[in-house]
């Protein structure tokens, strides 16, 4: 859950820390399979061993449109004493204002869901961009 964290902590209410604004949003755990346009943000990814990200998601009825790309990260998982990445994370504002976390899942078998809708931020400002030199230090998952 440190993704959970760290998210929450970016996006929280009440006084503003030194660099950021302050806002308040509501932070909503989804957890759900999202569908995907053809259309791709960076598909120069692929040649990187990346997943492009999609220009537009759909979850339930909605489109969920990419204005912003904020942050990205990976998570790995240990199977027999080998390490394998596992999922790649996109924080990501919409043109609607919303802030989301999706994630590509690597090790998703055939038919099922590749990306993900992990949670959902709506309020009545989104946070300002960070540098990354202002974002904590992150440590990967051992």
């Amino acid at each position: 859950m440190p993704v959970l964290v760290s998210f929450l902590a970016h996006v929280s209410s009440g006084p503003a820390p030194r660099g950021r604004t302050a806002c308040t949003m509501k932070t909503r755990f989804v957890s759900e399979p999202v569908t995907t346009s053809d259309e791709w943000i960076d598909s120069g990814a692929l040649s990187r061993g990346e997943p492009a990200l999609p220009r537009r998601f759909g979850w339930h009825d909605e489109s969920l449109l990419v204005a912003e790309v904020r942050r990205t990260w990976r998570s790995t998982t240990t199977d027999r004493g080998d390490t394998y990445l596992a999922r790649h994370w996109f924080e990501i504002a919409l043109e609607d204002g919303r802030v989301a976390v999706v994630y590509f899942d690597r090790k998703a078998r055939g038919g099922q869901a590749r990306w993900w809708l992990y949670t959902i931020a709506e309020g009545d400002a989104v946070p300002e961009r960070e540098s990354p030199s202002s974002l904590p230090p992150r440590k990967e998952p051992q």
